[in-house]
């Protein structure tokens, strides 16, 4: 029996066609050019369903709201399809792939995000490759968890970052190798691959108890703060101000911030008192935070930040607001941040 992947198409540079020199998201262009391809109707590709989304959202536009949007509907299609994908825009897909990778709880079947830097319609583009790439992944290679695909890499969805604007290897996945790599033949590192179906076994997702769907609310209960030297205490206290529930707080290296302004940690200390859970993670881009390496950061573990550990601040910010949309709990919800949920850190 033919396998069947279910597209959710929710916009992005891959189906765009250029309009009065802009490129811009055209309902049902698409699903022509895809019509008109060859290499769409190959016989090794799976059946394909396309779900378009109503309006398609170039992903600078996309919030929790979308993310929740995303997952209900891949759990409302979830047992006729034997994988997914997400057709989205580069901007923003490290969020939503980490906020999926979340909310999908005991995930069965792969999902995979991926997009393109050149749109479909182009005669040069990485729209074919990407998209043909992700149909026989999601179609025949049992990986059960949010995934992101990109020039020939598929990585875990809550691992990887964007660091190019214009080259077609936009993602990298810094602190864990890829799930899987595509060259001559697809490899998949079966080692990595979190609660893996033995190959040897086949597809067992016949037998898959339902997901644990939860959703993320949608107010704006949590941010992100990339420190910078000098920055004052005011213009901190300004960002912890209520509604704001929870902070990722991007620091120096191994998660250093400075520690001779004593206004700017009374600052942290009284918004944790108050209940805000602030993280601490490392602007670089490989490396893990560890508070206790430096008097600088045990003093920001000393009034109770967090350790983000190896986690991107996508994972950390999605992840945070995961929790505080399903924990009542804050103590909980500080417990569960610094533990391995979906492959997101590397326990210390």
């Amino acid at each position: 029996m033919s396998k069947r992947v279910y597209i959710a198409y929710t916009g992005g540079t891959i189906g765009m066609q250029l309009v009065d020199g802009r490129y811009l998201p055209i309902p049902n262009f698409l699903q022509q050019l895809m019509a008109d391809n060859p290499a769409f109707h190959h016989p090794e590709l799976p059946h394909f369903t396309i779900h378009q989304y109503d309006p398609l959202l170039d992903s600078p536009n996309m919030t929790p709201g979308d993310w929740s949007r995303i997952a209900t509907d891949i759990c409302d299609q979830y047992d006729d399809y034997d994988g997914f994908i997400v057709l989205h825009g580069t901007d923003t897909m490290a969020y939503t792939a980490s906020a999926l990778a979340f909310m999908l709880d005991g995930l069965g079947k792969p999902v995979i995000c991926t997009g393109s830097q050149i749109p479909l319609c182009e005669l040069r583009n990485d729209a074919q490759d990407n998209l043909i790439a992700a149909l026989l992944l999601a179609a025949h290679y049992p990986i059960p968890e949010v995934c992101l695909l990109f020039h020939s890499h598929l990585f875990r969805g809550c691992r990887v970052v964007k660091v190019d604007a214009d080259g077609f290897d936009a993602f990298q996945s810094p602190n864990c190798p890829p799930l899987a790599t595509l060259g001559i033949a697809v490899e998949v590192n079966w080692a990595v691959v979190q609660r893996p179906f033995p190959p040897s076994q086949g597809d067992l997702s016949t037998h898959l108890p339902p997901i644990n769907l939860q959703t993320i609310r949608e107010p704006g209960e949590v941010g992100a703060l990339r420190l910078y030297p000098g920055m004052s205490a005011r213009i901190l206290a300004n960002v912890l101000q209520p509604p704001l529930r929870g902070l990722v707080l991007e620091t120096y290296g191994a998660g250093n911030a400075p520690t001779n302004d004593p206004a700017f940690l009374q600052v942290l200390a009284d918004a944790i008192a108050r209940g805000v859970v602030i993280v601490d993670c490392t602007q670089c881009l490989r490396g893990t935070v560890d508070l206790s390496k430096y008097a600088t950061g045990s003093a920001l573990a000393d009034i109770g930040l967090l350790s983000g550990y190896d986690m991107t601040a996508e994972a950390a910010l999605t992840k945070l607001a995961y929790l505080l949309s399903v924990e009542s709990d804050i103590e909980a919800v500080k417990t569960k941040m610094q533990q391995n949920l979906r492959g997101e850190l590397t326990p210390p």
